[in-house]
């Protein structure tokens, strides 16, 4: 649904309906229609859509092919033949002296490689066989809200939503209130200028505010772009203001007294003249092939970046070109959107169970008719805890919205109230452990339920899987189908089994043969010189991670100093709170889980950890962040080389960072925020130079 100019809109036509028409046939389109009127108030009007865009563009695409099929049926006000929706009355209506249209969609490469046949004849009608090659601008379709903003005399005097592509909404006020958004524009500005562009929340502030709804306890935004559209158009321009949105132009509008172009990319980089943001992964491209590889390079890659984006928009640069093309009755011939495939869509859920996981953590979630969404079919989804099922209100029976976002768990986003049964009961979360039936209890100040059973078999596998895992003990040839195997034949009931694992009665079992045996008992042998912070992650101590288990290691230099220690002793080490401190005393204050410790001790694991540094603290005070492969560092490798000589090494860039270490395939957002940030960007040499000196001395040239 991404606006477009166009200045030449044509008539609309209705016509009558003919006898010969089913009236089966009427009755489907007209209830498509109500569909589509009705989302379309829901996404234009309330900014509170109830279906993902994909199941929005079905219900389009199935009108379009009905009406394509029976073309007596189109009439003026078919949500084929208009553009966006109604607009609100809480704003003032903005008529947009060039309307802002939609661009056609194509759902894959076939569909796109349709268009540019379509285009290509139509330039051979016009300019002959022989016509020059086309120059295409490959723009990335960046998922927010669409707003037009005018300047005159270089001055901000108007803002607006698109609202139906004729009038839209008034939101001047709040969108002075972006950053991006120069109040004055810089450079020699025309006496008029309209620029359109899309406001969007990036996602690292949409994960935030999100962190601070799951600590109120009230219900998660759905995505950022739905939260972006709500946070423009509020009454009070201060909480836009706090929202953090931003923007990215795409297209001028209209220029008056300003200078002549021929090309789009030249608008593109007039603009940017002129100090208004245009995004810098914008490209001009030559033939089907680049366009193609540009659209299979960012959907791949989509998840790179700090905003949202569900495709790439591909437009004729020629601007005499682009005029000869025209437009349909609501959108471009000389553009296109390839929509990448959707991460959101709707389905049934079948039921919502309990999962119990190696702390005794109750999960509910979702088990769902299964749908293909975000490059796979998903039958599950997560729904955190009990608050967050209570703040959605999502039913077994429900229609329900599923989000999937590259390698992130699925989320059930919340559900279709419209399609809702009539009477259909809330859930309740169970009082009992689904695999040992014993209580389950949510304690105070938690949000989750936990099974309080230290016998539940689901904690004890997992318990088991966790410390085999490659953050702790990393004993490859021990994962969870071999953890599961091992506990049914009663090998395993704790960690301490795994040392003393009897080889012998796996030796002819399927999948054990005597390589495969041999492999696990050297992987199992191995893990025993892990250094004790490994071993600390790998028991399984609630709150306490690998951050907090490495100073836990380097402050105490042995299990047994740790054990003995008070609680209020563990608080005191630089980086480990009240909940740490309190979570790890009680685990050994535990009888069972000192027995388990005397099993690892007796196997010969290394409880010791470093007394003393060994290595000059060059980072003291120093926050380093690491994106990307290093050349001879693992992950960990560089985390434990950055803290060992006495730095941080958090996974996030903020303004309180020294500096970001990039290696191979970094973080787009990491690394956008810290040019942003102005944070020193070090390569590999770099970062060498900065553990045995402590000089920071950035690159020349910041990788893009």
């Amino acid at each position: 649904m991404s606006p477009d100019q166009n200045p030449e809109v044509p008539p609309d036509a209705g016509s009558v309906v003919p006898d010969d028409v089913p009236a089966e046939v009427v009755a489907e389109v007209e209830a498509l229609r109500e569909q589509i009127r009705h989302h379309n108030r829901l996404y234009h009007e309330l900014d509170a859509p109830e279906i993902p865009d994909a199941d929005y563009d079905a219900l389009v695409r199935a009108l379009n092919e009905l009406e394509a099929l029976h073309p007596s049926l189109v009439t003026p006000d078919s949500p084929t033949q208009t553009v966006g929706g109604p607009r609100s009355a809480t704003f003032a209506p903005v008529v947009h002296r060039v309307p802002m249209m939609s661009l056609d969609n194509a759902m894959d490469v076939e569909e796109l490689r349709a268009w540019g046949q379509r285009l290509e004849r139509r330039l051979v009608d016009e300019e002959g066989a022989d016509h020059p090659p086309v120059a295409f601008v490959c723009e990335l379709k960046i998922d927010g809200v669409a707003v037009s903003i005018t300047y005159e005399d270089g001055r901000l005097v108007q803002a607006a939503t698109r609202g139906d592509g004729r009038v839209g909404e008034d939101i001047t006020e709040n969108v002075r209130t972006l950053a991006d958004v120069p109040e004055r524009l810089g450079g020699s500005p025309p006496a008029r200028l309209e620029v359109r562009g899309e406001v969007y929340m990036p996602v690292a502030t949409f994960d935030e505010l999100n962190d601070r709804q799951d600590a109120a306890g009230l219900r998660r935004y759905a995505n950022p772009r739905n939260t972006a559209a709500g946070s423009l158009r509020q009454k009070d321009p201060s909480i836009t203001a706090s929202r953090g949105l931003r923007l990215w132009c795409y297209q001028l509008g209209e220029a008056e007294g300003g200078p002549s172009f021929d090309r789009h990319a030249e608008t593109l980089e007039y603009l940017a003249e002129l100090g208004l943001p245009v995004n810098p992964e914008i490209r001009t491209l030559t033939g089907q092939e680049e366009v193609e590889a540009f659209c299979r390079r960012w959907e791949e890659h989509r998840h790179d970046l700090d905003y949202e984006i569900d495709g790439v928009v591909v437009k004729v640069d020629d601007l005499a070109r682009r005029a000869a093309l025209g437009f349909t009755s609501k959108a471009p011939r000389w553009a296109i959107a390839f929509k990448f495939p959707p991460e959101e869509r709707t389905t049934l859920l079948r039921d919502i169970e309990v999962s119990i996981g190696r702390t005794g953590k109750a999960t509910p979630f979702a088990v769902l008719e299964p749908v293909f969404v975000g490059g796979s079919t998903v039958g599950l989804a997560t729904l955190h805890n009990q608050i967050q099922v209570a703040a959605k209100d999502v039913r077994p029976g429900d229609t329900v919205v599923v989000r999937k976002a590259g390698d992130v768990i699925p989320e059930v986003v919340g559900p279709v109230l419209s399609e809702r049964p009539e009477g259909l009961a809330e859930w309740t979360f169970p009082d009992t452990c689904p695999r040992c039936g014993g209580p389950l209890v949510r304690l105070e100040g938690e949000g989750h339920h936990f099974c309080t059973n230290i016998d539940c078999p689901a904690q004890r596998t997992g318990s088991i899987e966790h410390f085999a895992s490659r953050g702790a003990m990393d004993i490859e040839g021990l994962g969870e189908q071999r953890v599961h195997l091992f506990v049914e034949m009663g090998l395993l009931s704790d960690v301490g089994d795994i040392y003393s694992l009897d080889f012998d009665r796996l030796l002819g079992r399927e999948g054990f043969g005597e390589t495969s045996v041999r492999n696990l008992r050297d992987a199992i042998e191995a893990s025993k010189e892990r250094p004790l912070a490994n071993l600390l992650v790998g028991l399984n101590i609630r709150h306490l991670g690998p951050t907090g288990a490495r100073a836990l290691a380097q402050a105490f230099g042995h299990l047994d100093a740790l054990m003995a220690a008070s609680e209020e002793d563990i608080a005191a080490v630089d980086g480990i709170g009240p909940t740490i401190a309190q979570s790890v005393h009680a685990h050994f204050a535990s009888d069972r889980n000192r027995a388990v410790v005397e099993k690892l001790r007796a196997a010969g694991l290394n409880l010791e950890g470093p007394a003393t540094p060994d290595v000059p603290q060059t980072l003291a005070g120093m926050s380093v962040v690491v994106t990307g492969t290093l050349d001879g560092y693992s992950r960990e490798e560089a985390e434990e080389a950055i803290t060992s000589r006495g730095g941080k090494s958090p996974g996030s860039v903020s303004s309180r960072t020294t500096a970001v270490v990039v290696g191979e395939g970094p973080g787009a957002s990491k690394l956008s925020k810290a040019v942003d940030l102005g944070v020193p960007i070090l390569d590999g040499e770099g970062f060498e130079r900065l553990l045995s000196t402590g000089e920071v001395r950035p690159v020349e040239a910041p990788p893009t």
